[in-house]
């Protein structure tokens, strides 16, 4: 079987879910996600179909700014390099095609954008301006 682009919600909660299930199992990266998400699981999954909706799809069911909840997390750039390792294998898997190709380059910015966030607010919560 020929595996086709990313085109609708059903793609969606394909990739959303199968991400999280081998994030959920990976040393690395997995503890950290249940520690933060603990029993929301369904809301997370949830948050994350109309996020990738409205990345990937152009239908705009997400709203809010995705950086907050991840600002204090306990997560250093091997972190956000295993998750896109994940996230890269898993769409590769599910999906070949324009979209599939998007969610990557997608994905591989926010990592970037969240990790340097991160790491700017903790060292200004270690070096306030005065």
């Amino acid at each position: 079987m020929t595996n086709k682009d990313i085109t609708n919600i059903e793609d969606i909660k394909l990739l959303v879910d199968t991400f999280y299930s081998n994030v959920r199992k990976d040393e690395l990266i997995g503890s950290i996600f249940d520690e933060k998400i603990g029993d929301r699981w369904p809301e997370h999954l949830e948050k994350m179909y109309r996020f990738w909706q409205t990345v990937l799809l152009d239908e705009h069911t997400y709203s809010g700014s995705p950086f907050p909840p991840h600002k204090q997390l306990p997560v250093e750039k091997e972190h956000f390099t295993r998750w896109m390792e994940i996230f890269t294998n898993t769409v590769d898997s599910l999906f070949v095609g324009s979209l599939a190709e998007e969610a990557k380059l997608r994905g591989q910015n926010m990592a970037v954008m969240f990790n340097h966030k991160i790491e700017y607010f903790r060292h200004e919560a270690k070096h306030p301006l005065l």
